[in-house]
């Protein structure tokens, strides 16, 4: 008998998953039994799931560690990745706090500007809508997967989170945007070093960065390691470096060809057709692929709710381009281990 079925998530791309069973600790247990993981749903949906009713996991944290190792060998353990502890789990160190309690205090992005599109609808699209990026793609390699979980979210018709096919974006550029895109590389840098648009707009002066801080060039296309289908990856304001890039061999800065290139490439990249966009229950649990998707936040009222959700990275397939390569991101010095402390954020 199957342990779960999928049914499609929304026109755009991503499945569900119904479990055979209501009891989650039990079904985790069978699927590891079985040595079955859940990645191939993954990329047969796009690079999108949706497990829904999965409350146990606030009880018992460690679970959503072990569905993480259904999809990939390594999960991230936080602590030894420069993230401050007042943003890791105090039980779990392989769960990062995605929230706006204390001591951890994780504001929301603004609301766009104008606050809806011209329907009324929440915006999706690049410029209007900001954020749009995918995790940790500063690093070399990057992550495989991420798992984010609803252990308290906002369900006031506010706090959504944004999905944009990466796949699909790809196969629907023109002949002439393949062939300029098809062996570009996006430069990529960790967020407030002050290397983004808008810091590079408002006059701020950039951090010194350190040896492992120094911003990673990606490709612009990727090509799955499991799928072998072609995927656009790439960011926009906040990881991307506007100083040196965005987009290495053309004109650099916020009024360069490669800016022009990037805001061409986003706005197709997040149009509607290739977005799905998720309102959350309790329990939700939303997995994501960063080699084919990005994602964005949207605004909640954080002078009326408390939002707290959970995230676990999971890596070890980011392709052959990464083939023997070390951290980028791990320090060799140990000063500079203690003084970046806590910088490396979302």
């Amino acid at each position: 008998m199957s342990m779960f079925t999928l049914e499609p998530l929304s026109g755009s791309f991503g499945a569900r998953v119904t479990r055979n069973t209501q009891n989650v600790h039990a079904w985790v247990s069978a699927l590891e039994a079985a040595q079955s993981d859940l990645l191939t749903p993954l990329v047969e949906a796009g690079g999108l799931l949706l497990l829904s009713d999965m409350q146990s996991i606030s009880a018992e944290p460690e679970l959503l560690v072990r569905i993480s190792r259904l999809f990939g060998p390594h999960v991230e353990d936080y602590r030894q990745t420069l993230t401050g502890s007042h943003r890791i789990h105090v039980d779990v160190p392989e769960i990062l706090l995605v929230t706006n309690k204390q001591p951890t205090n994780q504001q929301p992005p603004k609301q766009p500007d104008p606050p809806t599109a011209e329907d009324g609808s929440l915006p999706l699209q690049f410029p209007h809508r900001r954020g749009w990026h995918t995790d940790q793609s500063y690093r070399r390699p990057p992550p495989d997967v991420s798992l984010f979980y609803a252990h308290e979210p906002i369900t006031a018709k506010q706090g959504q989170t944004l999905y944009a096919n990466g796949i699909a974006a790809y196969a629907a550029l023109s002949d002439d945007l393949k062939a300029q895109v098809d062996n570009l590389q996006g430069l990529h840098v960790m967020p407030w070093t002050r290397y983004s648009e808008e810091a590079v707009r408002n006059g701020e002066e950039p951090m010194p960065l350190l040896p492992h801080q120094q911003p990673q060039p990606q490709p612009v296309v990727r090509t799955h390691p499991v799928s072998g289908e072609k995927a656009l990856y790439l960011c926009e304001s906040g990881q991307m470096d506007w100083i040196n890039g965005p987009l290495v061999g053309l004109e650099p800065g916020i009024h360069g060809s490669g800016a022009q290139l990037l805001y061409k490439i986003m706005s197709h990249y997040t149009h509607p057709d290739f977005v799905y966009a998720h309102h959350w229950s309790a329990g939700d649990l939303v997995i994501y692929d960063n080699r084919c998707t990005i994602h964005a936040a949207t605004w909640f009222d954080a002078t009326r709710y408390e939002r707290e959700m959970w995230r676990t990275t999971v890596s070890g397939n980011p392709g052959a381009l990464y083939d023997g390569e070390s951290p980028s991101w791990i320090p060799k010095d140990a000063d500079d281990a203690e003084r970046m402390r806590g910088i490396e954020n979302v």
